[in-house]
């Protein structure tokens, strides 16, 4: 849930983003097309300042899935609703939600499944594989040098000394003495700077850009195709290279020669083997390389 609304930011700052721009350019319009940038995600993700904590719950395990933080949305107390829609610009959602929060709440986890269908599930694969990266390095990082070396690398607004953490220009008190105990460390590809939750009695969170996030959009060299052509064959090879971005089986017809029917045929025989996801974006499917499909890619090029 983080990257879901600090992706959604992103998108709906409409800035220019230098790393994010072939994202951007990607889901921006499908977004639109869904009604998001119009709908309740509007209302409570802002382009600017404060999100509604209750947006991104605190996990029962290191990486819950989707499912298990739409329920956990769904299952906020009214209260805590209440106390978070009261530090946003006034609309007539938010006063909807305020009124009745349990009402409100499914509606908005089905918008948040459909952005995540729409922007971020094609994409996962990629973007987990940074996360991953990023949360070994810190790990290896804290057993090495300790906990002040991690803290003051993390970064430029976070500073540990004398066993102290300090965040510089927060527009929020974190504080321990109402904070649970405890810290939760989240990286992200699309947090802009350090974000900060707390909820009483769970430990505070702090998401931040994660290492590597560069490197996300890069459109590698094509792999030395004909050695995996000979285990895939060549129309399976090439439409696992055009995935590099998600896209539709009439854009990989399109792009490839191969009849829709034919590309429909092997992208049916790619995901039963995993190496390719489907996802639904409106009234079409956009497929996507999954982590074995990159797996693959990287070692034969």
């Amino acid at each position: 849930m983080w990257e879901v609304v600090a992706g959604f930011r992103l998108l709906v700052s409409r800035a220019a983003h230098p790393v994010h721009r072939p994202w951007t350019e990607q889901v921006r319009s499908r977004v639109d097309d869904a009604g998001l940038t119009a709908g309740w995600l509007a209302d409570l993700v802002p382009p600017q300042n404060y999100l509604c904590d209750f947006l991104t719950p605190f996990p029962t395990e290191s990486a819950p899935s989707l499912d298990a933080e739409l329920a956990a949305i769904r299952a906020t107390p009214a209260a805590f609703v209440r106390r978070d829609i009261a530090k946003l610009r006034e609309s007539a959602r938010t006063r909807a939600l305020r009124a009745d929060p349990e009402r409100w709440l499914p509606q908005i986890t089905e918008e948040i499944e459909t952005f995540w269908e729409i922007a971020l599930a094609p994409y996962w694969a990629k973007i987990r594989a940074v996360l991953d990266a990023e949360v070994f390095h810190r790990a290896r990082q804290v057993a090495e040098h300790g906990a002040a070396h991690f803290f003051n690398d993390l970064h430029t607004t976070v500073s540990w000394d004398d066993n102290t953490l300090r965040l510089v220009r927060r527009c929020c008190v974190l504080s321990r003495q109402t904070a649970g105990p405890g810290l939760l460390l989240v990286p992200s590809v699309f947090a802009a700077g350090v974000l900060t939750w707390m909820r009483y009695p769970d430990p505070p969170q702090l998401a931040y850009p994660a290492r590597g996030t560069g490197t996300l959009w890069e459109r590698r060299p094509p792999a030395r195709a004909e050695a995996i052509a000979a285990v895939l064959g060549r129309s399976r090879t090439r439409l696992l290279t055009e995935l590099a971005a998600p896209a539709s089986t009439t854009e990989l017809a399109g792009r490839t020669g191969i009849s829709a029917a034919g590309v429909s045929q092997h992208l049916a025989a790619l995901r039963g083997a995993g190496m390719v996801s489907a996802h639904r974006a409106g009234r079409s499917v956009l497929y996507a390389r999954t982590a074995v499909a990159e797996t693959l890619l990287t070692a034969a090029d």
